[in-house]
């Protein structure tokens, strides 16, 4: 395959040393064709038609992702097919595949969310409702009814039935048979919890329980709940009760190994709101090593929470944490590479950008636009003539104001501020800054229009 690269003045060399690693290890061969303009971002499609030269050897032709424009119209001027690039080309190896290929199946997956609305009885059933469409929208397949641990809730079975109405699977969660009876015969596929307190009530629910122990740190309980609901034909999943840090997590995590040692085929869930929701630290990290867990040992439901702000979009995180973690343990790979979405804090990685490249910018450009880098643990402002950089937005500003530059407006001040303090928290944070375009939050980024004043080449 031979490509033609199109770019402008300033990208010319940067590209040029980007193909030179990338081309021998991907296989291909390639032209650059250096239009004349400054800002490769600026060219437009019809523009790039009136001046692109393509050789007759190339098989397609690639330009900057910025540009604006028809492709399709582009593509019949070029006489081959034509597509845009990445916004910056050290991605070029990336969007050449170089990050490796994700397998076709990726995105299976078999373990199940329940997701619980936490104290039910104290919210007005359309709450409920609206609840629970969220919580489906994010990945939950079951919504747990979480009942109150003191009277007994009499619009039980009002709740199940209006959530089945609105096609939800639903699960109850009450030791109380007095609650648990009304919410089976309206619908709800599964009750959570069974110990000693209600277990011969169960055979007469006509549904899959989760089984419990009377106390978690002996298992005190277990095996005669497990006797019974055996003797009585009931279903049961068996739950040994992950505990909190401080209280027992690593010894609770010995007894989900132990009991699926003992019994290889026994249904188990886990509920893991007692460490996402009871421990200082964002979710999602936490929620992977737990369906990491769940992976290995065969536990295919687990029962989450999002009730605290730091655990507030725990339900996504479950969701696409089964589908890496079941990913690598089927195939034998590290959940490495597959799927960055879970990566929020900091990004994957930053892409490097050398000292001269930066230096070479600032001495080629003859337009007075800003360009915002973040470089070398410092934010950098270039322009024709000018290269400021400092840890310090504010004292960039004020350098700026200081030699009074005739195109710096107060909007256009408040446009730099905003793209340099996005800058600051890209250096703070580790992660990758791109002027005009969102920092990457992982599956929480919002997409973000550019608000530079873009003036297309003619």
């Amino acid at each position: 395959m031979s490509y033609h690269f199109v770019t402008g003045r300033l990208a010319e060399h940067s590209l040029r040393l980007v193909l030179h690693d990338l081309a021998p290890q991907m296989e291909f061969t390639y032209t650059v064709d250096v239009l004349p303009i400054t800002v490769a971002a600026l060219m437009t499609t019809d523009w790039i038609g009136r001046h692109v030269n393509i050789p007759p050897e190339a098989d397609r032709v690639i330009i900057p992702g910025y540009c604006d424009g028809d492709l399709a119209a582009l593509a019949q001027v070029a006489g081959r097919p034509v597509e845009r690039g990445p916004r910056d080309l050290r991605r070029l190896p990336e969007w050449f595949g170089m990050e490796g290929t994700i397998r076709g199946d990726y995105g299976a997956y078999d373990i199940e969310i329940l997701a619980e609305i936490n104290h039910a009885p104290r919210s007005t059933l359309s709450e409920i409702l609206a609840e629970a469409n969220q919580l489906r929208s994010r990945g939950a397949d079951v919504i747990d009814v979480g009942c109150d641990p003191g009277g007994i809730w009499a619009d039980v079975a009002e709740c199940v039935r209006a959530l089945r109405g609105e096609g939800h699977r639903v699960s109850i969660d009450s030791l109380k048979p007095q609650e648990i009876e009304p919410a089976v015969r309206a619908g709800a596929e599964l009750v959570l919890s069974v110990n000693a307190s209600n277990r011969r009530a169960a055979g007469d629910w006509g549904c899959p329980v989760v089984a419990i122990p009377d106390n978690p740190a002996t298992l005190a309980g277990m095996d005669d709940t497990l006797e019974q609901l055996t003797h009585d034909n009931v279903p049961y999943r068996v739950d040994p009760v992950l505990e909190p840090i401080g209280m027992g997590f690593a010894a609770s995590l010995a007894r989900y190994m132990d009991y699926r040692r003992k019994h290889p085929v026994d249904e188990m869930m886990m509920g893991i709101g007692n460490l996402t929701e009871l421990t200082d630290v964002d979710s999602a990290g936490v929620n992977v090593i737990l369906l990491g867990i769940c992976q290995e040992l065969g536990i295919h439901s687990v029962l989450t929470t999002e009730v605290i702000n730091w655990a507030r979009t725990s339900v996504t995180e479950c969701d696409l944490a089964r589908r890496l973690v079941y990913h690598a343990v089927r195939h034998g790979t590290l959940p490495k590479h597959l799927d960055s979405r879970l990566v929020m804090l900091r990004d994957p990685r930053v892409l490097p950008l050398a000292e001269d490249e930066l230096r070479r910018l600032a001495e080629q450009i003859k337009d007075h636009n800003y360009r915002i880098f973040a470089k070398g643990g410092e934010v950098h402002l270039v322009s024709a003539g000018l290269h400021l950089h400092d840890r310090d937005p504010f004292c960039l500003l004020e350098e700026l104001w200081r030699r009074q530059p005739k195109n710096l407006d107060v909007g256009h001040a408040f446009y730099l501020g905003f793209e340099m303090a996005k800058a600051l928290t890209a250096l703070t944070l580790s992660k990758e800054y791109n002027q005009d375009e969102a920092l990457d939050w992982g599956f929480l980024t919002e997409p973000e229009t550019g608000h530079r004043p873009r003036k297309p080449a003619k």
